[in-house]
């Protein structure tokens, strides 16, 4: 007789598997977990024998499963807001004006350094709270807002304790080349040989799974990038990059000549350039609210990816200057009216193709030896999650085979 800790009865599941049909989908299915991870999941008649009166049974009565969402860009841990910023721009003050009034990424960065430690984990933790009663159960989270060695690791200190003492998973990421600070005013050369002193001290200290750059004509050069790739190579950690959100300099094929995780924004990239990310199996991450909240016109190249057969991710890029929206199920409805996802391809991008973002290969979908992370909605089908917005159709969270209670 097998033995399972609980049992999904009456469902509806999006695997997001490759079965043949869209979103992976299993019709009036089982879904079984033990110890953390999915042990069984298929038809109600192929279910082996099980101990019906000791083990837990949800009866779904047709409502779908889905993977549990996972946001593969954010910068969710930082100091104070821009608000005021905000308002002067839509009063007319240019950006000029906001920087002369130390305004811009200088007043995250100072608000971040100031904070303690305790004040940055109380508001990240209301962010991560958000996403989580949206059915978020991974969210990757970047520094780059402390721009020195002691905030640098503060933030992902911070990002270290979120995982430790929430239900949510957290991926650290450092993104120490995300601007220049002011200590390094003209000596950008100078900044990037310092980032890749941090970068061993941070490994050392198990805070780092991944690192990130800003290549940009605002941020670093492909060289200067460069350098910090190879810093992470030695070490052993993979790559990623903001790359051709302002422009095309070429870091998204920086990324993929480094087998890089993903290349994130990619409103300029080039077919040359997806060509270089396919062949390395790069993820292009898709961030529709920073084009939103930016007011942008050009449009990630979507054909093309679709047509190189590159993975799309979505994420929700939260950070307090260019994209201030803490909801996944706004980027899936962004992803598609914005974008032109079709919904299946947006709930791919913050499932399966967010994981391998994330080069995570235990989560994603609903298979057998996954990660029990998953979500019961309320909804007749899957695309009705990218359809209406403001509505949270989320009945229940399971996260590494428990289930969390929350007012969703």
């Amino acid at each position: 007789m097998q033995q399972f800790d609980a049992i999904w009865v009456n469902a509806n599941i999006a695997t997001m598997t490759e079965n043949g049909k869209p979103y992976g989908a299993i019709e009036n299915g089982v879904l079984a977990i033990k110890d953390g991870v999915i042990a069984y999941i298929g038809s109600r008649a192929e279910l082996p024998d099980f101990d019906a009166l000791g083990t837990p049974l949800y009866d779904v009565a047709g409502q779908w499963l889905l993977p549990g969402f996972i946001d593969c860009h954010t910068h969710l841990i930082f100091g104070g807001n821009r608000a005021n910023e905000f308002e002067m721009r839509l009063n007319g003050a240019s950006y000029q004006d906001i920087a002369a009034a130390g305004g811009g990424i200088k007043s995250t960065v100072t608000a971040t350094r100031q904070a303690s430690d305790e004040q940055l984990f109380v508001a990240a933790k209301k962010r991560l709270n958000t996403l989580m009663s949206q059915g978020v159960t991974t969210v990757e989270i970047k520094s780059g807002y402390g721009l020195d060695f002691a905030s640098e690791k503060k933030i992902l200190q911070v990002a270290a304790q979120l995982d430790q003492y929430h239900p949510v998973s957290i991926q650290k990421t450092f993104l120490g080349a995300h601007a220049l600070p002011v200590e390094f005013a003209s000596d950008a050369e100078g900044y990037i040989d310092t980032v890749c002193e941090m970068l061993p001290l941070l490994k050392q200290a198990g805070l780092v799974d991944a690192v990130d750059v800003f290549c940009e004509g605002i941020g670093f050069s492909t060289h200067q990038c460069r350098k910090v790739f190879q810093q992470a190579q030695v070490l052993g950690l993979p790559v990623k990059a903001h790359a051709e959100q302002l422009s095309n300099l070429g870091g998204s094929a920086l990324v993929a000549e480094f087998s890089g995780l993903s290349a994130d924004h990619i409103e300029f990239l080039d077919e040359a350039g997806v060509v270089t990310m396919a062949a390395a199996g790069t993820v292009a991450v898709l961030l529709p609210g920073a084009f939103y909240f930016l007011r942008e016109s050009q449009l990630p190249p979507i054909d093309l990816l679709r047509k190189y057969k590159v993975p799309m991710a979505v994420a929700t890029d939260l950070n307090p200057g260019t994209s201030p929206l803490c909801s996944l199920p706004l980027m899936l409805n962004m992803a598609c009216t914005l974008f032109r996802l079709t919904p299946e391809e947006a709930l791919l991008g913050v499932t399966r193709h967010a994981a391998k973002a994330l080069g995570l290969t235990d989560r994603g979908t609903l298979a057998t030896g996954q990660k029990a992370d998953f979500a019961c909605y309320d909804v007749m089908q899957p695309a009705e999650l990218c359809y209406q917005f403001g509505v949270n159709s989320l009945k229940q969270l399971i996260i590494n085979g428990k289930d969390i209670k929350g007012d969703f």
